[in-house]
């Protein structure tokens, strides 16, 4: 299998490693500006040195109304391939990103979650069973929520978005 290329691995004749994905980013915060935006930043980092575009980045309140808006214009958007967002998904009463998110869901990817949470648990140890990382498919526009953490977006972006991406990207809008 060639361990460089994640699309080859999977076998995908039409998944192009030569195609960008255009991704929309958003973090969700109440006290967090661009500034402080590390994880956005961390995002957008490993998206741009793995060839993936950057279509919009944004920052949102904690907050249900204004997320579950947004998520809803970027799956109608034509220049949004994928949605990574990040905060919001462990238990606090704040944490309402994940509610949202798998109430607009047409298609579930549990298996997102369990493998992010199982890596974590190697990394950080029990704490990792509190994180509700999930990822599924709005309409033909694939979202996935990480949480918060700098630490955490690094692992979940290397281990479990980025080697998934074409593909899933390339499996939702078919």
């Amino acid at each position: 299998m060639n361990q460089s290329n994640p699309d080859a691995q999977c076998g995908c004749p039409d998944v192009d490693p030569s195609q960008p994905v255009r991704v929309a980013v958003i973090t969700l915060s109440d006290t967090r500006g661009k500034a402080e935006d590390r994880s956005g930043d961390r995002i957008a980092s490993l998206l741009g040195e793995a060839g993936h575009s950057i279509t919009k980045r944004l920052i949102l309140k904690d907050d249900s109304e204004p997320l579950a808006k947004c998520l809803g214009e970027l799956a109608e958007d034509d220049s949004v391939d994928a949605i990574i967002t990040t905060g919001g998904t462990g238990i606090a009463p704040r944490d309402m990103a994940v509610d949202v998110i798998e109430s607009m869901l047409d298609v579930m990817l549990p298996g997102f979650g369990e493998h992010f949470r199982a890596i974590s648990i190697a990394e950080i140890g029990p704490k990792a069973m509190l994180s509700r990382a999930t990822a599924g498919r709005v309409k033909s526009t694939v979202v996935f929520a990480l949480p918060g953490s700098t630490g955490a977006v690094t692992t979940g972006m290397n281990q479990c978005v980025l080697p998934i991406l074409r593909h899933a990207v390339s499996l939702a809008s078919r």
